[in-house]
């Protein structure tokens, strides 16, 4: 019991750890796009294809919500502890090691522009690619994009249905997994 309790306290630790990683990473590349980028044409990474274009966005992809930073907040405010809570739930078993990471990186990116909205009243985007007019974006938008697709592959196609019974368990019959 007590080795159980532990090894909790570790992936709790080591998801928090994740979490404040790539969260200092997504802020680390926003402060670059800031102090290299913001007033200037941008930079072609690859002439055509993929941009570093600095951009304050007030909204979201597609050029939704602009200027609605209430919605943001509630969205995360809600969003982040249900994400938290399904981190606590998740049984300690290599099976279910790819949605502790997803989870980290979903919560994380998150975070990342919840930061952004609090302190600055905007996103900071920098990535383009040009050769698609793809909107604008930045690395916690890529945490969330590519979190939320891969989590919803893994869901459907690599997990069934009693894989989620842990979400219905209650408390006494967890301590068994």
């Amino acid at each position: 019991m007590e080795n159980k309790k532990n090894m909790r306290i570790k992936y709790l630790l080591l998801g928090l750890l994740g979490v404040a990683a790539l969260t200092l990473l997504d802020q680390w590349t926003k402060s670059l796009a800031v102090q290299y980028l913001a007033g200037t044409d941008g930079k072609d990474l690859i002439p055509g294809v993929l941009r570093l274009q600095y951009l304050e966005n007030r909204g979201m992809a597609f050029g939704l919500f602009q200027d609605k930073q209430i919605f943001f907040y509630i969205m995360t405010i809600l969003i982040v502890p249900v994400l938290v809570w399904l981190y606590c739930r998740l049984p300690m078993r290599k099976r279910f090691l790819p949605l502790h990471i997803l989870d980290i990186v979903i919560i994380a990116g998150a975070l990342g522009n919840f930061i952004d909205r609090v302190r600055l009243k905007y996103v900071v985007d920098f990535i383009y690619f040009e050769l698609i007019d793809f909107p604008i974006f930045n690395v916690a938008d890529i945490y969330v994009t590519v979190g939320v697709f891969v989590l919803f592959l893994l869901i459907f196609f690599a997990y069934k249905e009693e894989d989620f019974a842990f979400l219905s368990k209650k408390k006494e019959e967890r301590a068994n997994d």
